[in-house]
Protein backbone atom coordinates (compact mmCIF):
# COMPACT_ATOMS: atom_id res chain seq x y z
CA UNK A 1 0.00 0.00 0.00
CA UNK A 2 1.53 3.62 -1.20
CA UNK A 3 2.27 5.55 1.87
CA UNK A 4 0.38 8.62 3.08
CA UNK A 5 2.00 11.67 1.50
CA UNK A 6 2.29 14.95 3.80
CA UNK A 7 3.07 18.19 3.54
CA UNK A 8 4.65 20.15 6.44
CA UNK A 9 4.57 24.01 5.96
CA UNK A 10 7.08 25.50 8.34
CA UNK A 11 9.48 28.40 7.91
CA UNK A 12 10.86 27.27 11.57
CA UNK A 13 13.81 25.11 9.50
CA UNK A 14 14.80 23.20 13.23
CA UNK A 15 10.93 22.25 13.62
CA UNK A 16 10.06 21.68 10.16
CA UNK A 17 13.24 19.11 10.14
CA UNK A 18 12.50 17.37 13.44
CA UNK A 19 8.78 17.06 12.22
CA UNK A 20 10.21 15.65 8.70
CA UNK A 21 11.84 12.84 10.41
CA UNK A 22 9.49 12.13 13.39
CA UNK A 23 6.66 11.11 10.22
CA UNK A 24 8.90 9.83 7.80
CA UNK A 25 9.42 6.73 11.21
CA UNK A 26 5.96 6.63 11.51
CA UNK A 27 5.80 5.75 7.56
CA UNK A 28 4.61 8.80 5.88
CA UNK A 29 6.27 10.16 2.95
CA UNK A 30 7.02 13.67 3.33
CA UNK A 31 7.88 16.94 1.72
CA UNK A 32 8.43 20.10 3.34
CA UNK A 33 7.93 24.14 2.40
CA UNK A 34 9.42 27.01 4.76
CA UNK A 35 7.23 29.68 2.15
CA UNK A 36 3.23 29.78 1.39
CA UNK A 37 4.25 29.98 -2.49
CA UNK A 38 6.36 26.98 -2.66
CA UNK A 39 3.72 25.13 -0.50
CA UNK A 40 1.11 25.63 -3.27
CA UNK A 41 3.64 24.97 -6.04
CA UNK A 42 3.82 21.35 -4.31
CA UNK A 43 0.47 20.88 -4.10
CA UNK A 44 -0.12 21.23 -8.08
CA UNK A 45 2.78 18.79 -8.58
CA UNK A 46 2.20 16.07 -5.77
CA UNK A 47 -1.13 13.92 -4.79
CA UNK A 48 -1.26 15.30 -1.07
CA UNK A 49 -2.60 13.30 1.57
CA UNK A 50 -2.46 16.28 4.32
CA UNK A 51 -1.17 19.48 5.07
CA UNK A 52 0.74 20.58 8.46
CA UNK A 53 0.05 24.64 8.22
CA UNK A 54 2.07 27.14 10.12
CA UNK A 55 0.36 30.84 9.90
CA UNK A 56 3.53 32.82 10.25
CA UNK A 57 5.25 32.41 6.69
CA UNK A 58 7.59 34.73 5.46
CA UNK A 59 5.73 35.64 1.89
CA UNK A 60 1.85 34.48 2.46
CA UNK A 61 0.34 33.34 5.07
CA UNK A 62 -1.05 30.75 6.20
CA UNK A 63 -4.43 31.17 5.96
CA UNK A 64 -4.14 32.89 2.20
CA UNK A 65 -2.58 29.51 1.99
CA UNK A 66 -5.64 27.79 2.87
CA UNK A 67 -7.88 30.07 0.65
CA UNK A 68 -5.93 28.92 -2.17
CA UNK A 69 -6.16 25.23 -1.96
CA UNK A 70 -9.84 25.64 -1.08
CA UNK A 71 -10.14 26.99 -4.66
CA UNK A 72 -7.87 24.00 -6.49
CA UNK A 73 -9.77 21.01 -7.30
CA UNK A 74 -7.19 18.67 -6.27
CA UNK A 75 -7.21 20.03 -2.87
CA UNK A 76 -10.41 21.31 -2.13
CA UNK A 77 -11.11 18.70 0.04
CA UNK A 78 -7.84 17.81 1.46
CA UNK A 79 -7.47 17.64 5.02
CA UNK A 80 -5.26 20.73 6.36
CA UNK A 81 -4.64 20.98 9.95
CA UNK A 82 -3.32 24.64 11.47
CA UNK A 83 0.19 24.61 13.84
CA UNK A 84 0.65 27.71 15.10
CA UNK A 85 1.49 30.18 17.62
CA UNK A 86 -2.01 31.96 17.85
CA UNK A 87 -4.72 31.18 20.42
CA UNK A 88 -7.24 33.80 20.04
CA UNK A 89 -10.81 32.41 19.26
CA UNK A 90 -10.85 34.19 16.64
CA UNK A 91 -7.76 33.03 14.59
CA UNK A 92 -9.60 29.80 15.20
CA UNK A 93 -12.73 30.66 14.22
CA UNK A 94 -11.15 32.04 10.81
CA UNK A 95 -9.20 28.89 10.43
CA UNK A 96 -12.62 26.73 10.67
CA UNK A 97 -14.26 28.83 8.54
CA UNK A 98 -11.50 28.22 5.91
CA UNK A 99 -11.79 24.68 6.17
CA UNK A 100 -8.99 23.47 8.30
CA UNK A 101 -10.03 20.27 10.09
CA UNK A 102 -7.69 20.86 13.08
CA UNK A 103 -5.84 23.47 15.16
CA UNK A 104 -2.83 22.52 17.19
CA UNK A 105 -1.16 25.50 19.01
CA UNK A 106 3.00 25.83 19.72
CA UNK A 107 4.15 24.30 21.83
CA UNK A 108 2.41 20.88 21.27
CA UNK A 109 2.87 17.49 22.11
CA UNK A 110 4.22 15.23 18.91
CA UNK A 111 2.47 12.19 19.74
CA UNK A 112 -1.10 14.14 19.86
CA UNK A 113 -0.02 15.71 16.35
CA UNK A 114 0.68 12.26 14.97
CA UNK A 115 -3.24 10.78 15.95
CA UNK A 116 -4.17 13.66 14.82
CA UNK A 117 -2.64 13.32 11.38
CA UNK A 118 -3.67 9.70 11.45
CA UNK A 119 -7.30 10.53 12.12
CA UNK A 120 -7.67 13.42 9.81
CA UNK A 121 -6.58 10.85 6.93
CA UNK A 122 -8.70 8.21 7.89
CA UNK A 123 -11.97 9.88 7.75
CA UNK A 124 -10.73 11.49 4.05
CA UNK A 125 -10.46 7.63 3.01
CA UNK A 126 -13.39 6.65 4.77
CA UNK A 127 -15.13 9.23 3.21
CA UNK A 128 -13.67 8.69 -0.25
CA UNK A 129 -15.90 5.70 -0.83
CA UNK A 130 -18.78 8.23 -1.40
CA UNK A 131 -18.24 10.85 -4.68
CA UNK A 132 -18.38 14.15 -3.14
CA UNK A 133 -20.35 15.83 -5.88
CA UNK A 134 -23.19 13.45 -5.92
CA UNK A 135 -23.14 11.40 -2.68
CA UNK A 136 -23.59 8.29 -4.49
CA UNK A 137 -21.57 5.49 -3.62
CA UNK A 138 -18.06 4.32 -5.78
CA UNK A 139 -15.57 1.89 -5.77
CA UNK A 140 -15.58 -1.21 -3.86
CA UNK A 141 -19.11 -0.33 -2.34
CA UNK A 142 -20.06 -0.26 -5.62
CA UNK A 143 -18.27 -3.52 -7.12
CA UNK A 144 -19.42 -5.21 -3.73
CA UNK A 145 -23.33 -4.75 -4.48
CA UNK A 146 -22.62 -5.72 -8.00
CA UNK A 147 -21.50 -8.92 -6.70
CA UNK A 148 -24.21 -9.26 -4.31
CA UNK A 149 -27.14 -8.47 -7.08
CA UNK A 150 -25.70 -11.50 -9.39
CA UNK A 151 -25.64 -13.56 -6.65
CA UNK A 152 -28.94 -12.81 -4.95
CA UNK A 153 -31.31 -11.40 -7.77
CA UNK A 154 -32.84 -13.73 -10.10
CA UNK A 155 -33.37 -11.57 -12.78
CA UNK A 156 -30.68 -8.70 -12.24
CA UNK A 157 -29.85 -5.81 -14.96
CA UNK A 158 -27.24 -3.56 -14.78
CA UNK A 159 -27.36 -0.45 -15.86
CA UNK A 160 -24.69 2.70 -16.95
CA UNK A 161 -25.19 6.00 -17.72
CA UNK A 162 -22.36 8.08 -19.06
CA UNK A 163 -22.29 11.73 -19.74
CA UNK A 164 -20.03 12.21 -22.77
CA UNK A 165 -17.86 15.45 -23.31
CA UNK A 166 -18.09 16.53 -19.61
CA UNK A 167 -14.74 17.54 -20.07
CA UNK A 168 -15.06 19.84 -22.75
CA UNK A 169 -17.95 21.53 -20.66
CA UNK A 170 -15.45 22.27 -17.70
CA UNK A 171 -12.50 23.36 -19.72
CA UNK A 172 -15.43 25.81 -21.05
CA UNK A 173 -16.97 26.81 -17.77
CA UNK A 174 -14.97 25.28 -14.69
CA UNK A 175 -15.58 22.56 -12.26
CA UNK A 176 -18.56 24.18 -10.42
CA UNK A 177 -20.66 24.20 -13.37
CA UNK A 178 -19.80 20.96 -14.37
CA UNK A 179 -20.37 19.37 -10.78
CA UNK A 180 -23.86 21.49 -10.98
CA UNK A 181 -24.31 18.83 -14.06
CA UNK A 182 -23.36 15.64 -12.47
CA UNK A 183 -25.59 16.69 -9.46
CA UNK A 184 -28.72 17.39 -12.12
CA UNK A 185 -28.11 14.15 -13.45
CA UNK A 186 -27.52 12.57 -10.35
CA UNK A 187 -31.34 14.05 -9.21
CA UNK A 188 -32.94 13.04 -12.82
CA UNK A 189 -31.41 9.53 -12.08
CA UNK A 190 -33.17 9.56 -8.29
CA UNK A 191 -36.40 10.46 -9.46
CA UNK A 192 -36.64 7.69 -12.61
CA UNK A 193 -35.63 4.94 -10.46
CA UNK A 194 -37.98 6.53 -7.85
CA UNK A 195 -40.91 6.37 -10.61
CA UNK A 196 -39.81 3.35 -12.26
CA UNK A 197 -37.37 0.88 -10.18
CA UNK A 198 -38.52 -0.61 -6.78
CA UNK A 199 -36.99 0.19 -3.68
CA UNK A 200 -34.53 -2.26 -3.78
CA UNK A 201 -33.06 -0.59 -7.43
CA UNK A 202 -29.13 0.32 -6.24
CA UNK A 203 -27.59 3.81 -7.58
CA UNK A 204 -23.88 4.59 -7.56
CA UNK A 205 -20.99 5.09 -9.75
CA UNK A 206 -18.73 3.61 -12.24
CA UNK A 207 -16.46 6.43 -12.75
CA UNK A 208 -16.73 10.29 -11.93
CA UNK A 209 -19.66 10.53 -15.43
CA UNK A 210 -20.27 7.33 -15.02
CA UNK A 211 -23.45 6.10 -13.42
CA UNK A 212 -25.13 2.54 -12.79
CA UNK A 213 -28.06 1.65 -11.68
CA UNK A 214 -28.49 -2.32 -10.78
CA UNK A 215 -32.43 -3.07 -11.23
CA UNK A 216 -34.96 -5.61 -12.21
CA UNK A 217 -35.09 -6.08 -16.25
CA UNK A 218 -38.69 -5.46 -16.41
CA UNK A 219 -37.89 -2.06 -15.17
CA UNK A 220 -34.70 -1.07 -17.10
CA UNK A 221 -35.92 0.24 -20.61
CA UNK A 222 -38.59 2.59 -18.62
CA UNK A 223 -36.02 3.99 -16.45
CA UNK A 224 -33.44 4.49 -19.14
CA UNK A 225 -35.97 6.36 -21.11
CA UNK A 226 -37.26 8.81 -18.39
CA UNK A 227 -33.65 9.92 -17.87
CA UNK A 228 -32.88 10.06 -21.57
CA UNK A 229 -35.86 12.28 -22.16
CA UNK A 230 -35.03 14.86 -18.77
CA UNK A 231 -31.67 15.14 -19.94
CA UNK A 232 -32.58 16.04 -23.20
CA UNK A 233 -35.44 18.34 -22.20
CA UNK A 234 -32.73 20.44 -19.74
CA UNK A 235 -29.73 20.28 -21.50
CA UNK A 236 -29.92 23.72 -22.36
CA UNK A 237 -30.14 24.78 -18.87
CA UNK A 238 -27.02 23.78 -17.86
CA UNK A 239 -25.26 26.25 -19.85
CA UNK A 240 -24.91 29.89 -18.44
CA UNK A 241 -27.47 32.19 -19.70
CA UNK A 242 -25.14 34.66 -21.39
CA UNK A 243 -24.16 31.20 -23.35
CA UNK A 244 -27.09 30.14 -25.05
CA UNK A 245 -26.45 30.62 -28.24
CA UNK A 246 -23.27 28.15 -27.65
CA UNK A 247 -25.19 25.81 -26.05
CA UNK A 248 -27.54 25.33 -28.38
CA UNK A 249 -24.31 24.88 -31.23
CA UNK A 250 -22.74 22.46 -28.00
CA UNK A 251 -26.18 20.74 -28.26
CA UNK A 252 -26.03 20.79 -31.82
CA UNK A 253 -22.48 18.96 -31.48
CA UNK A 254 -24.08 16.58 -28.90
CA UNK A 255 -22.24 17.85 -26.10
CA UNK A 256 -23.69 16.19 -22.54
CA UNK A 257 -25.71 13.83 -24.16
CA UNK A 258 -26.13 10.85 -22.61
CA UNK A 259 -24.24 7.23 -23.73
CA UNK A 260 -25.74 3.94 -22.74
CA UNK A 261 -25.86 0.61 -21.74
CA UNK A 262 -26.87 -2.33 -20.27
CA UNK A 263 -25.91 -5.66 -19.06
CA UNK A 264 -28.40 -8.35 -17.43
CA UNK A 265 -28.59 -12.37 -15.86
CA UNK A 266 -29.50 -13.25 -19.61
CA UNK A 267 -25.66 -12.83 -20.86
CA UNK A 268 -24.43 -15.77 -18.50
CA UNK A 269 -21.55 -13.89 -17.42
CA UNK A 270 -19.10 -15.13 -14.69
CA UNK A 271 -19.42 -13.40 -10.87
CA UNK A 272 -16.61 -11.07 -11.89
CA UNK A 273 -17.12 -7.47 -11.83
CA UNK A 274 -14.44 -6.39 -13.78
CA UNK A 275 -15.89 -8.66 -16.22
CA UNK A 276 -19.26 -6.37 -16.12
CA UNK A 277 -17.20 -3.16 -16.18
CA UNK A 278 -15.60 -4.22 -19.26
CA UNK A 279 -18.39 -5.56 -21.28
CA UNK A 280 -20.51 -2.12 -20.25
CA UNK A 281 -17.92 -0.23 -21.61
CA UNK A 282 -18.03 -2.55 -24.79
CA UNK A 283 -21.85 -1.66 -25.55
CA UNK A 284 -21.81 2.10 -24.40
CA UNK A 285 -23.74 4.15 -27.42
Amino acid sequence: MDKPQILIVEDDLDLSEMLSTYFRVQNYEVLTAAWGEEALALSREHDIDLFVLDIRLPDIDGYEVCRQLRIQRRTQNTPIIFLTEKRDRVDKLQGLELGVVDYITKPFDIQELRLRVRNAISRVNRQALVNPVTDLPEGEMVDERIRTAMLNITRWTALQISITTLNTFREMYGFVAADDVLRAVTLMIRNAVREHGTPDDYIGHLGPEDFIIMTQADNVEAIRERIQRRVEQSREYFYPLKDRDRAREAMEANYLRLQTAIVDHTDNIPDDVDFIRSLLADRLS
